[in-house]
Parts: C-alpha cells; sequence; structure tokens
C-alpha cells in the first residue's frame, strides 16, 4: 500500500528567547547560515555551525532542535535524540523538538518512546499539525487502525491543503475494509490534485476490491499515464486484467513490471500464473523456476509450479518438490494444502489421510450461555446485529472467498460489543483444542504449533445463492469458524446439504483428476469448528431466501510473546 510521509523532521525555525552575544559570533546570523546548509543539504557544515552557537550558549533550544535534524540525517541518530531531550528539558513546551524527538524514535523502531514523544507535543498544543499527521502514520505502522484513522481525520481538518494526511486516510479505511469511504477519500484527493499518481493507484485497489474490474482499470491506466515508471502500477493493472480473464494483457502488464524491477517476485509469480491459463505450460513453469530463483522462500510459486507439474501429468514431481520445500519451512500451511492435493493425484490415500486426519484434527465446539445473556440465542442475535452492523461490511470482496454474500473486515477492533465475549471463548476453545493435541511432533501440523499467537476475526453474511469457494488460510495455523444465524431449512432431510461447510475440496484451479477425500458439517448456530488452516474448505451454494451469518477466525503464529 502506497503511504504519503511528510519529512520525517519538521525544519523550521523558531525564535525560542533572546540569542547571547558573543564577541566572536553573532548568533542570528550564524543561525541563518546553518540553516541555510541544513536546508541546502549539506547537514556536516550546519552541524558545525550550530556547534559553534551551543559552545556560547548551551541550552539555545533552536540550535539544539535544529543541529538535531542535522545529526539525524548524517546518519548520527543518538546524538540527535540527546540533542532534542537537551531541547526539551532546556523548553519542555518546545513543540517542535518533541515532534522531532517522535520521529527520530520512530525511525529507529522505537514505537513507544515516539508515542510518547508525539502525545507531549499534542498536550502542549492540541492542534499541532505535524504531531497528528507523524501519529497517524505510526499508529498505522502500529497496525492500530482506528487510532490512525482518527489521528488522519484530525490532522486534515487542521491542515485540509496538506493532501497526504487525506491520502493516508483512505490508506487506512482500505485497510479496514472500507472499501467505499476509502474510493470516495481518494475520488476527493484526486479532484484535489488530478496528477496524483497514489492516489490513482490506490483508488483502483479499492475498486478492484469492490468487484469494480472495469473502473479499477481505468484508473490504473490514467496512473501509469500520469508516470508509465511505476511497477506497483503495472503491477495492479495485472491482477486487474487477469481475474477479467484478459490474459494477454495482463502477461503484458506483469512483463513491464519486470522490465522496472526483475525481482518483482508477485509479478514473476504472476505471469505464470498467466501464462499457464494461456496454456503456455513450458513457459509458464519457467517463469515459475525463475520465481524461485529470485525468491526461493515464496510458498505460493513452489504451490503454482506444483500444480503446472500435475498439469504436466507428474505428481510424483509435485510430491517431491512439496517435500524439498517443507523440509526447510516445516508446517508451511499453503505447502501442506497442496500437498494433500498432489498425493491424492498420486494416488497415495494413506498419506493423504495422515495429513487430512478429520476426526483427529477437527474439533467441534457447542457453546453455553456466555455470562451477562438470557440465552444463547440472545448472545446470537447480537452477534448478528453487530457484523450486519459493522462499517467494514462490503459485498464480496474480489481477495475474499465470498462470493454472491458479504464479507468485513477486522471485528477485534475497538468497538468490539459483543465480540469480546466471543473472542474470549475463541480463545480459551483455542487453548482447550491445543492442550489435547497429541505429542507426535513429527506431524508437519502438530510440530509446527506456535508458542505465541495472534486472533483476527471477520464475519461473513452469506444469502440465496452465496457461498464460499474453497481455499486455506496460509498466514495462519489454525482456524475457526462460529456459526451464528443458520436457516431452519439447513437441517432438513432434502436439502442436499445446501449452506453446509466441506473441508478437503480443493479449488478449481488446481488440475486434480482424483477425487478428492472430503468431510461435510451441517452449521447449527451456537457451533464452533476448530481447524487447521491448511485444510481446504469451503460452502456448498443454497437457494433459500434466508441469512447465514458465521464468524471466522485465525490463530496467527506470532515471533514473540502476545502483548
Amino acid at each position: 500500500m502506497n503511504r504519503q510521509e511528510r519529512r520525517r523532521l519538521s525544519r523550521q525555525s523558531r525564535r525560542t528567547g533572546k540569542a547571547r552575544a558573543s564577541a566572536n559570533i553573532s548568533v542570528p546570523d550564524v543561525l541563518r547560515q546553518a540553516f541555510t546548509f541544513l536546508q541546502g543539504g549539506d547537514p556536516q557544515e550546519s552541524i558545525r555551525l550550530y556547534q559553534q552557537i551551543l559552545a556560547v550558549d548551551p541550552k539555545h533550544a533552536e540550535a539544539l532542535n535544529l543541529c538535531a535534524i542535522a545529526y539525524f540525517e548524517s546518519g548520527e541518530a543518538a546524538q540527535a535524540i540527546r540533542s532534542l531531550q537537551n531541547a526539551v528539558s532546556v523548553q519542555p513546551n518546545y513543540v517542535e523538538a518533541h515532534n522531532n524527538l517522535g520521529n527520530v524514535f520512530k525511525a529507529l523502531g522505537k514505537f513507544a518512546e515516539a508515542e510518547t514523544a508525539y502525545g507531549k507535543a499534542l498536550a502542549i498544543d492540541p492542534d499541532y499539525f505535524d504531531a497528528h499527521f507523524n501519529q497517524g502514520i505510526l499508529l498505522e505502522e502500529l497496525d492500530r487502525l482506528k487510532e490512525a484513522e482518527d489521528a488522519y481525520r484530525r490532522s486534515h481538518e487542521i491542515n485540509p491543503e496538506f493532501l497526504p494526511a487525506l491520502f493516508n486516510l483512505g490508506n487506512v479505511l482500505k485497510a479496514k475494509g472500507e472499501f467505499i469511504e476509502a474510493a470516495q477519500i481518494y475520488r476527493q484527493t484526486i479532484e484535489r490534485d488530478p496528477n496524483y499518481v497514489d492516489a490513482h493507484i490506490n483508488l483502483g485497489s479499492a475498486l478492484h476490491e469492490l468487484g469494480k474490474s472495469d473502473e479499477a482499470v481505468s484508473s490504473y491506466q490514467r496512473a501509469l499515464e500520469l508516470d508509465c515508471n511505476r511497477p506497483d502500477g503495472h503491477y495492479n493493472l495485472g491482477i486487474a486484467l487477469q481475474e477479467k480473464d484478459e490474459l494477454a494483457e495482463a502477461v503484458a502488464a506483469y512483463q513491464q513490471v519486470l522490465a522496472l524491477d526483475s525481482q518483482h517476485i508477485a509479478a514473476q509469480n504472476n505471469l505464470g500464473y498467466a501464462l499457464q491459463k494461456l496454456g503456455k505450460l513450458d513457459d509458464a513453469i519457467a517463469a515459475y523456476q525463475r520465481a524461485i530463483d529470485i525468491e526461493p522462500h515464496h510458498a505460493q510459486t513452489h504451490v503454482n509450479l506444483g500444480d503446472a507439474l500435475l498439469e504436466r501429468g507428474e505428481p510424483e514431481a509435485a510430491v517431491a518438490l512439496c517435500d524439498k520445500y517443507l523440509a526447510q519451512h516445516f508446517g508451511n500451511t499453503a505447502v501442506l494444502g497442496f500437498k494433500a492435493v498432489a498425493l491424492c493425484e498420486l494416488g497415495n490415500r494413506e498419506a493423504v489421510n495422515y495429513l487430512l486426519d478429520f476426526d483427529r484434527f477437527m474439533e467441534p465446539v457447542r457453546l453455553e450461555t456466555p455470562a451477562g445473556y438470557a440465552s444463547l440465542a440472545d448472545f446470537n442475535v447480537a452477534l448478528a446485529h453487530h457484523v450486519r452492523s459493522h462499517p467494514t461490511l462490503v459485498s464480496a470482496p474480489a481477495s475474499h472467498a465470498t462470493r454472491l454474500g458479504k464479507h468485513s473486515g477486522e471485528l477485534l477492533d475497538q468497538s468490539k460489543g459483543p465480540i469480546a465475549v466471543l473472542e474470549e471463548i475463541i480463545q480459551g476453545s483455542v487453548k482447550t483444542y491445543i492442550r489435547k493435541l497429541s505429542t507426535d511432533l513429527k506431524h508437519p501440523f502438530i510440530g509446527s504449533q506456535p508458542k505465541n499467537f495472534g486472533l483476527t476475526a471477520w464475519g461473513i453474511v452469506l444469502g440465496s445463492r452465496g457461498y464460499q469457494l474453497p481455499h486455506i488460510h496460509p498466514s495462519a495455523w489454525l482456524s475457526g469458524v462460529y456459526y451464528v444465524q443458520v436457516p431452519e431449512v439447513f437441517a432438513e432431510a432434502d436439502n442436499a446439504q445446501a449452506g453446509w461447510i466441506e473441508f478437503g475440496r480443493p479449488p478449481i484451479h488446481f488440475h486434480c483428476k482424483a477425487d478428492p477425500v472430503v468431510k461435510l458439517f451441517q452449521p447449527e448456530a451456537g457451533l464452533m469448528l476448530l481447524f487447521p488452516s491448511y485444510f481446504y474448505h469451503g460452502t456448498v451454494p443454497f437457494d433459500y431466501d434466508a441469512q447465514r451469518i458465521s464468524i471466522a477466525f485465525d490463530i496467527l503464529p506470532l515471533s514473540s510473546p502476545s502483548p
């Protein structure tokens, strides 16, 4: 995602008190000279001049602040921090210095210290634009999207002429899944500046998620008219064209990306996929192999290459490819999911059953009435209302598996409502699930269990003929679904399992001939299912005038303990 950042350090000069005179230098003159060198890209010379002032007046706050900028631009971050800390010690209400201290801390990855510094700047001056904007950037990087949204909205209110604040607001809304408003914000940005290339590109991304493929293509093309050397513009155009089945044009777009950036792994991988769909199998395999040369650890490229090998009638080679990858990336979700498919094509049902051991790894959990609710039905009514009214709920985003239904963004945000109760239930159920796992650490699922994990959740609302395509959750280790509202007809004997969830069936784009090993579950309001994230799963379409509401969630491995 493109994001606009203001200068890391604010260079405005301000008078912070009387300049002390010296027999040797004129402090105001040296300040002007040093600031000129700083603005002209010569921080070392500006440091030398600021040090002359500080030799005369070690507590000259303005010189300390501006010298810190010069230190930072010279790569001396520690000196910059000391200088800024001296500046705010001398003058505690020096708002620019607090803001600059936040920027230096942020650049060093000291996010807590950066947030504190921005907070001090805003406590001094609640309308200080730079601190609001820079705080928004920090919060966005920390994935605290609602807070980032508030910071960008405030910065835009204070300084509506500064378009990056408006643009970044659109980015946060897009990241939250609020694609309609994000598109509106990008359009406002473009109205103010028709040549804002990043806004055209990100507008295209929002329109693509909203299923407006033609408009998305037009937006990308306009961006490339303004700047034809943008790899991200060509790449996004390629994706949109590929999903419109304009494959030759997509190939040309990916090739343009690679002409600009020969190491663009995603473009190289997608080039292989488009060539494969065009029937150019040998060219596709060569493209995938080139992608692996660029990034040997890229799981999806290995999956795509494995599928090309299946299409060429080489399931043994596809399994061997998976085994080689898994030897270095034990338990990788994407490759494990595909390995089960390849083993099925090879006819090794025993190995398939070992990976897709539904009885061993799938755990149904039936909820009891949570505290604070009169019944489980009342709890589900509250959840259903929360999902249906969630601001991120949109019709079938293109990047998700939902079709003919609605899909929300993150539910575990600051306005959780009844989701907070479900979150606790999920966490408890996951801990119980983990305790019940066997100690067979040779199994790639058990052996790759994360020591620490995070949780993410989203809502799915399916109407008549709605369904979800077979998919996995490649970033997760364990996944689950909780059924909030289920049409009563799902339980009727003659409904042919309509609306049920099916495990084990691969996506239709895989080149499979063998019958898959599958298991279906009947949804019930109040039922939670836990399952390994590499299990392919989808829903059987249903043709009833009723809503099916569920909340899906992922257990995400973390490299450090959860906060």
